[in-house]
């Protein structure tokens, strides 16, 4: 199937067809960025670039491409990343608590992604079922064949090349979920909070869960605290980054309630912009004023009813918003106030589904 897919991709085009596309370019509605690519490429032609390096180029463009198809028609459902060891049975416990949280996402409204192997990427696809779940495989020799509960889906993909299969990951995703693994899952896990605390990724919820009485999560920020904090490596802050818990309420609460007020956020030149489900009242806007003053470069948050112009045609135009000058280094300390938000309680209840951007 993979093979097919890669031939359907490498179809030609013919002389005449590029030229009517070079014609018609500049109508394209993306036609700056769709310029940009193919000068990017026009360009890297004319380098001494080896057979090898057009294969890695054709195989992330290709990779790209398929992902980019499967992901629109979804791009108004959250998600929520489903990480963990491809090695874990069926039988074991903690895949059934894999599958019990999956389960309640899906009831939720939320969609999952998972790797599409086995384990704990079998659990997350057979508790939230094909219909609510992705499958991002990567091409491996051995244990990454499609696991039967997302196998033959539509949804269903495989990657070439593990960094594109991650940039899907968290491209997609609206929280991440790790349970206990192995290389993959640690890479997967530092990967996710470097982009948190680089502000790369997110904000967005990320949960490390043990099954009741487990203590993986636990033992590792033992080791991050004794060897990173401990060195000033990371700061004291950064632990908001992530929320441990063996408890599944606390699992699916942390991912709903982070989106409970909070919506989503974007740099516009230098100041960033939290966009909200329902205004703040005046006296709770000066109390984040008072708590988070330590984040802001200058100035200080202010709230606004619209879009700021640089945000016109943006499908959340009509969201109320928080205005700040983020310092872009206090992540920890960002995420902490974006909690004290969704803790607040507010006039206007009238937000919208957790699981609906």
């Amino acid at each position: 199937m993979v093979l097919a897919e890669r031939n359907e991709w490498e179809k030609s085009i013919t002389e005449e067809e590029l030229g009517q596309f070079l014609k018609e370019l500049e109508n394209l509605e993306h036609s700056k960025w769709i310029l940009r690519s193919i000068t990017t490429l026009v360009n890297m032609s004319q380098q001494e670039l080896e057979r090898l390096d057009w294969k890695i180029i054709t195989g992330t463009l290709q990779d790209l491409s398929q992902g980019f198809k499967l992901f629109h028609p979804y791009r108004h459902r959250r998600k929520v990343a489903i990480f963990g060891s491809a090695r874990i049975p069926p039988e074991n416990s903690e895949y059934q608590f894999a599958v019990q949280f999956a389960r309640r996402l899906a009831e939720a409204g939320f969609m999952v992604l998972t790797g599409g192997g086995g384990g704990i990427m079998q659990a997350g696809n057979e508790g939230a079922t094909r219909e609510h779940s992705f499958g991002l495989n990567i091409q491996l020799p051995f244990e990454q064949g499609a696991n039967p509960y997302i196998m033959g889906d539509e949804k269903s993909l495989h990657f070439k090349y593990f960094f594109t299969r991650k940039l899907f990951f968290l491209r997609e995703s609206d929280a991440v979920a790790l349970f206990p693994g192995g290389f993959g899952t640690q890479d997967e896990a530092y990967e996710t909070l470097t982009l948190c605390q680089t502000g790369k990724y997110g904000p967005a919820p990320l949960v490390l869960i043990d099954e009741p009485g487990g203590n993986y999560w636990q033992n590792w920020q033992k080791y991050a605290i004794n060897i990173f904090l401990s060195k000033g490596l990371i700061s004291p802050q950064d632990t908001n980054l992530y929320t441990i818990t063996d408890n599944l309420d606390v699992a699916c609460e942390t991912i709903s309630n982070f989106y409970r007020v909070y919506h989503s956020s974007r740099y516009v030149g230098e100041e960033l912009v939290i966009r909200l489900n329902s205004c703040l009242s005046d006296e709770q806007l000066e109390e984040l004023n008072q708590n988070y003053h330590s984040i802001l470069v200058s100035g200080k948050i202010r709230q606004i009813r619209q879009a700021l112009p640089e945000e016109q045609g943006d499908e959340t135009e009509k969201l109320p918003r928080l205005v700040l000058n983020f310092n872009q280094k206090n992540q920890g300390k960002l995420y902490q106030m974006i909690w004290a938000i969704n803790n607040m309680e507010l006039a206007d209840s009238s937000t919208c589904h957790p699981e609906h951007k």
